[in-house]
């Protein structure tokens, strides 16, 4: 593989990850609710997420998708709904005061790692996406060595990005806008993750 495919390819996808979806709204709620060590395990499951898809891609699941349209829809309806739960949830607690910042968080890192895995899991069109870079990027000959370097730029990629997020909607002054308003700012989240829940179900 060229470095220029290379390079294309971590840039497209680093583009990919900061684009708005509902790993991004689940990270800043994270983040401003949870403190930085909760949001920085969503960021490793995120990243795990993508590894996942990626590594789905080099094997062909996006084709098995065109082969057989009926799994993908079948893979988006039970990740729009995981995502809809995910907004009822946030919807339900929206009322509950935010921990004090000097007591421990509410969500493990482990548990933090599965929701972020999970939430990147129950979109499949990142499959769709890599399937189509890799395509015309990687080629069919590539080493093992190039693909784990690839695997490993994508989920670094993924990773430090969400890290970066988690650094700015942790921090005090943000922490305490949202604390201000909660109630307002977890209702608005809920109702983003479920049309983002919605739109991957039906689309």
């Amino acid at each position: 593989m060229s470095a220029a495919a290379f390079a294309s390819i971590a840039f497209l996808h680093l583009l990919a990850a900061m684009s708005p979806g509902p790993s991004f709204v689940v990270s800043v709620r994270t983040a401003a609710s949870q403190g930085f060590r909760a949001a920085t395990g969503l960021a490793v499951g995120l990243g795990l997420g993508a590894l996942v898809w990626a590594g789905a891609a080099l094997t062909g699941l996006a084709l098995l998708f065109e082969i057989a349209p009926w799994l993908l829809t079948a893979m988006k309806v039970l990740g729009g709904l995981f995502l809809v739960w995910i907004a009822v949830a946030t919807w339900r607690h929206a009322a509950e005061p935010m921990p004090d910042a000097d007591v421990a968080v509410p969500r493990s890192v482990a548990s933090a790692v599965r929701l972020g895995l999970m939430t990147q899991l129950a979109n499949p069109k990142p499959a769709i996406f890599f399937g189509a870079v890799f395509v015309g990027l990687v080629p069919a000959d590539a080493n093992l060595a190039a693909v784990a370097l690839l695997l490993a730029v994508i989920f670094a990629d993924e990773t430090l990005w969400y890290i970066l997020v988690a650094r700015v909607f942790s921090l005090q002054r943000a922490r305490a806008a949202y604390a201000r308003a909660k109630g307002l700012v977890d209702r608005a989240f809920g109702g983003l993750i479920a049309a983002f829940g919605i739109k991957i179900a039906a689309f």
